[in-house]
């Protein structure tokens, strides 16, 4: 197994030390909490970041507050901890910050261990909590980019469909099917590993929700269904009729196209003249030709939902794109 240090954990352990050292710069007990509250708050994204910070602010606040009623009126004993959590932990869940609880009794029991409540202690305890958040947003602020990896994905898709399409082609033509089928789970992979980046890029951007790639990859997703689902009518198909090569002239053009802009009307256009040569063609004479004719139209029908699914996405930019491969694209 290859050792391996991200960035996440770089960043993790520069940020402890960091909070550590400035809290304990100026002068607060309990120095070493601020590293545990950076260790927590240092996510893989920047949105579940912020959530985590404010989830451990809100908890500590709550945490203190109650901290003071509980051991002022009843005292610093053990058993006034445990009815002190019964109320604390229910309060913070209703306050959605149960990401916070843990956190939170550290600061609880600082203060059972101080044997009382002061002004400067509440601000001890308010000094390590801001120092521990505060570094781990700062230390949360860089996130490398994810497009080249995003790219990489778009390609390794893109390749698989071709791939796919090729040998759809291929059976449809000669009746070869000694194709293994190995790029629909790699593709399925692919497209999950993909929208799970593309989703923590989108987490990254703080003032957007969604953004082009995630979108593209869900759009692959879906013509990826329609894949899966389509082929086992296709690679039943026995009968040697007519419109399997006009289909397999077809899917080949589509092969040939599958690029993340998005300008389909061409291969619809091209679909809409095929099926009505179908419709004008000579009825078929026997069961077998009937069946072979039917899962054709069928696949058919299949691949207009394919195209009419990437006419509703923009296209992603790529200049490359259009000055080696064309405009038509699907």
């Amino acid at each position: 197994m290859k050792f391996k240090i991200g960035y996440r954990t770089l960043k993790t352990a520069l940020g402890t030390a960091i909070s550590i050292m400035i809290a304990q710069y100026f002068g607060f007990e309990n120095f070493t909490s601020a590293g545990i509250l950076t260790i927590l708050c240092i996510k893989a994204t920047k949105k579940k970041s912020l959530r985590a910070s404010w989830d451990r602010i809100l908890a500590c606040i709550i945490a203190l507050l109650l901290s003071v009623v509980f051991f002022e009126i009843l005292g610093y004993h053990p058993i006034v901890i445990g009815f002190m959590l019964l109320v604390f932990i229910p309060v913070a869940v209703l306050a959605k910050a149960t990401e916070g609880i843990v956190s939170s009794i550290v600061i609880i029991l600082h203060i059972f261990s101080a044997g009382q409540v002061s002004v400067s202690l509440i601000l001890n305890e308010l000094g390590i909590i801001f120092i521990g958040i505060g570094v781990a947003l700062i230390m949360n602020l860089y996130m490398p980019s994810a497009d080249l990896k995003l790219e990489k994905y778009q390609q390794e898709i893109e390749d698989n469909f071709k791939r796919i399409f090729c040998e759809i082609a291929k059976f449809l033509r000669v009746g070869d099917s000694s194709w293994s089928g190995e790029e629909l789970p790699k593709t399925a992979k692919l497209l999950e590993q993909a929208i799970e980046l593309a989703t923590q890029d989108v987490e990254n951007n703080l003032l957007r929700s969604e953004n082009l790639h995630y979108q593209y990859f869900k759009l692959r997703e879906k013509q990826f269904d329609i894949l899966e689902r389509v082929l086992p009518s296709v690679t039943s198909i026995s009968s040697q009729v007519e419109q399997r090569k006009m289909v397999a002239e077809f899917v080949e053009l589509l092969a040939d196209a599958i690029h993340p802009g998005n300008t389909v009307m061409y291969y619809l256009e091209k679909l809409y003249l095929m099926r009505t040569e179908f419709q004008n063609m000579e009825l078929p004479k026997t069961r077998e030709e009937f069946e072979a004719r039917a899962a054709l139209l069928h696949f058919v029908n299949e691949m207009e939902q394919y195209l009419l699914l990437k006419r509703s996405f923009k296209g992603l930019t790529d200049k490359k794109m259009h000055v080696s491969r064309g405009q038509d694209t699907n």
